[in-house]
């Protein structure tokens, strides 16, 4: 039964008290400044057991919901110190291939065709054969189209765009793109190193390999694609990012001093290069000794800890904040009534168990020595309803 009860905790935490939060979330930045075109980036922090994994996985649901791409992953997974890792990451979660295909839609649309008339299977190409309208003319005109889909995109990469527009021929069968072309171009768009450059030239195709450089801008192409291909945006949630600062040996990734500085100087440059974006939101979440470790944590690189040091502090959590710390979004929402509603909550999802909701008494206890606590509120609520197990 532990091990059901641990399960669940990682995992299904209700949403009383923390929806303060992510209800101002859906409402001010997914249904409005985000899906309008804006970019943001988020930190979210707090003490182990405070729930920083679940806060960013119910924003992530919600990001779902609004009709969004949602990308997540661990920093104990990716590294974090060269930017070319992270888009790579993010490119192979979203799976383009959707918004290539919407994208060919709204081509065939401009053109004056109805997508519904062209037979299941069938290219667009085809179509037009078929009826007597593949003719050089109209074949120029898909080009134009593509053109200014793609290449007059101010906010593409030219070779990013250069290489969707021919993923997109390829999908309405104009300009005709063979198979190991495509796979070509959709591990170039990847970072995948073992691409020669000389068979992209080949396909008169002259791009750069994809670097932390550039990366970046890259990121901006991916994400003005997914708002063509009928999304509201980018939502990025990425845990873990202590890893920076562990010293465990049982840690498949092992972060250096050089290593952790670059990760640093990286998450600094996405910073300011957020606002150049488009609808993209980025949330990264850590537990609080990467702010309380001042020789290696983030206070230790000034250029970044000037970007992200908190803003001054009011009497109220304030929601606009971008550096959200969930002890005191706790301290402030967790009432007693609202943790007895958490524990029962848990309750619910654990039938057949000897696990009982809290009573106002121990919920009340549980505001007081959470003051004092080396972790957070619902850890606490998880640690006391053990207990009372153990007593039933």
């Amino acid at each position: 039964m532990m091990s059901e009860f641990k399960e669940f905790s990682s995992s299904g935490l209700p949403d009383c008290g923390i929806s303060f939060l992510t209800d101002f979330w859906k409402e001010k930045y997914l249904q409005e400044y985000i899906k309008n075109g804006g970019s943001k980036i988020k930190f979210v922090t707090g003490r182990k057991g405070s729930g920083k994994t679940h806060f960013l996985r119910l924003t992530a649901a919600l990001a779902k919901v609004e009709n969004y791409k949602t990308v997540h992953f661990s920093a104990k997974d990716v590294w974090m110190h060269d930017f070319r890792e992270i888009y790579v990451e993010i490119f192979r979660q979203c799976g383009i291939f959707d918004c290539l295909e919407a994208v060919s839609r709204h081509l065939i649309r401009e053109m004056g065709f109805d997508c519904g008339d062209i037979p299941q299977g069938m290219k667009f190409i085809d179509y037009l054969s078929q009826n007597g309208m593949g003719d050089a003319l109209t074949k120029r005109e898909i080009r134009t189209q593509l053109r200014q889909i793609f290449l007059n995109n101010p906010v593409l990469d030219n070779n990013f765009a250069l290489a969707c527009s021919m993923l997109t021929g390829s999908l309405i069968g104009y300009p005709v793109l063979e198979d190991q072309n495509r796979e070509l171009l959709l591990a170039w768009l990847e970072g995948d190193r073992t691409v020669k450059l000389s068979q992209l030239r080949a396909m008169d195709f002259y791009p750069s390999r994809i670097t932390r450089y550039n990366a970046r801008h890259m990121l901006r192409s991916l994400a003005e694609l997914i708002r063509m291909g009928g999304y509201s945006g980018l939502f990025i949630t990425i845990d873990d990012l202590e890893i920076l600062i562990s010293r465990s040996s049982l840690e498949a990734v092992h972060y250096t001093k050089m290593k952790r500085e670059d990760t640093y100087e990286s998450i600094r440059q996405l910073i300011d290069d957020i606002d150049s974006m488009r609808n993209i939101m980025f949330v990264l979440s850590f537990d609080r000794q990467l702010m309380d470790d001042e020789n290696a944590g983030l206070k230790s690189y000034q250029a970044l800890w000037m970007r992200i040091q908190n803003e001054i502090v009011g009497e109220r959590f304030n929601r606009f904040t971008d550096m959200v710390d969930l002890d005191r979004l706790a301290a402030q929402e967790y009432t007693p009534k609202v943790i007895v509603s958490i524990s029962e909550s848990f309750f619910r999802q654990l039938e057949n168990s000897p696990v009982l909701p809290l009573s106002m008494q121990e919920a009340g206890e549980i505001v007081q020595k959470a003051r004092t606590a080396s972790v957070g509120i619902p850890q606490l609520i998880q640690n006391a309803m053990k207990e009372v197990e153990k007593d039933v």
